[in-house]
């Protein structure tokens, strides 16, 4: 099968300062299971748990909060069907990388190399300061000059994941290639309909971690369930679930490459595409990604954590993509500094 290969480069980018946005609006609907609640105030409480109840009496007293078009100042009775919006008045945004232009772009398949720090979309605080805004400032301005529709991602990263990050501008290639991406966990990660290959830096492992034994070139597989666990912050979050009839299968092969003062500088490549797969993964065997303050050894998520939080050294390093045309197109995303080995130097 013929190959096209894009080497990406580097492109150097500044930061998006710290900045307010303009607030934003949260729709909900009560239903019939809402009305145990009892009142507004508790409604909020239950579906929005980063907030206590008696926070959620401040913002009523404020004004932020309607019922059915009309401005609440005070708590109140639920009714089934009730229309409730939440005003949430602007906030800032912390300062983030700004995304470079494209680094391949065949008029629908669109390839970015994402830098760490910048979250995908928005969620845990950030609205504006995301990679699809940013997309959709630049495809903006590209459609005004004739040059096609607005790029959207396929897939997400972590938020200091940096690397290869696709995204189409037609709808079919994007349900295309989300298909595609999506795991297979019956195959083999180096057999499967595309390979995905990351770099990463991992803490020295404990004494009783596999990878204490293993030889620098060496592979191993993990293959650790990975479920919803309890969190205290979040309600529930992606952790380790071995024995767990709900979890879901996962499966990476980490290759050793160098064993620094540091740690363990690693390849993974994953053939399924679980939630913080390699987060979790590397720490179900006792070496977590150096920065990530969420999820210790065994894989499970500390509760005084988010998975935005952080600096873990991750980058989605390389891709091989079959093309409906029968092509392999095979990107490469140059390393970061921080996860360059000897070999790379």
């Amino acid at each position: 099968m013929p190959s096209s290969t894009a080497s990406l480069s580097e492109h150097g980018a500044g930061w998006l300062p710290a900045a307010f946005n303009n607030g934003h609006a949260y729709r909900d609907r009560v239903g019939p299971a809402d009305l145990a609640a009892g009142s507004v105030s508790a409604f909020y409480a239950g579906r929005y748990g980063h907030s206590s109840a008696e926070v959620w009496l401040q913002r009523l007293g404020a004004g932020e909060i309607f019922r059915n078009g009309q401005q609440l100042w005070a708590d109140g009775p639920l009714a089934a069907g009730d229309r409730l919006v939440w005003h949430r008045p602007p906030w800032q945004e912390a300062a983030v990388p700004v995304l470079p232009s494209p680094l391949f772009d065949n008029g629908d398949l669109v390839v970015f190399n994402k830098p760490s720090g910048l979250p995908v979309m928005p969620a845990g605080g950030f609205l504006e300061h995301t990679l699809l805004r940013q997309i959709e400032r630049q495809g903006e301005s590209s459609a005004r000059e004739g040059c096609g529709g607005i790029p959207r991602p396929v897939h997400r990263l972590g938020r200091f994941t940096s690397g290869l990050l696709l995204c189409a501008r037609s709808a079919t290639s994007r349900a295309w290639l989300s298909a595609l991406l999506r795991e297979a966990t019956t195959v083999a990660p180096s057999q499967g309909p595309c390979r995905k290959a990351y770099r990463a830096l991992l803490h020295s492992p404990g004494p009783a971690s596999p990878l204490q034994a293993l030889a620098l070139g060496g592979s191993l597989e993990i293959t650790t369930p990975i479920g919803r666990r309890p969190h205290a912050r979040l309600g529930s979050l992606w952790s380790a679930a071995p024995g767990e009839p709900a979890a879901l299968p996962a499966s990476s092969r980490l290759t050793l490459l160098e064993r620094q003062p540091a740690g363990l500088l690693v390849e993974v490549v994953i053939a399924s595409g679980r939630p913080h797969q390699i987060r979790i993964h590397t720490a179900a065997i006792g070496a977590p990604l150096q920065g990530d303050p969420l999820y210790a050894p065994g894989g499970r998520a500390r509760t005084d954590a988010l998975p935005g939080e952080g600096g873990y050294c991750l980058h989605a390093h390389r891709l091989a993509l079959p093309m409906p045309d029968g092509d392999l197109l095979s990107l490469e995303a140059p390393l970061p500094q921080e996860l360059r080995g000897a070999m790379d130097r």
